[in-house]
């Protein structure tokens, strides 16, 4: 890829970033572990993102 991206897409990337992060803790106590992994989650080598 590039090193130099447009704006927008950059924005789109950060947004992705973001949103690859665990399930917060407290999720987890209020729904007693039932919710444990995140549906939008990806790992960087293994899936990559959807267009």
């Amino acid at each position: 890829m590039a090193r130099n991206k447009p704006g927008p897409k950059k924005k789109r990337l950060n947004k992705v970033i973001k949103t690859n992060r665990r399930v917060p803790v407290w999720v987890m106590q209020r729904t007693s572990r039932k919710v444990t992994t995140h549906p939008k989650r990806h790992h960087w080598r293994r899936s990559k993102l959807q267009r």
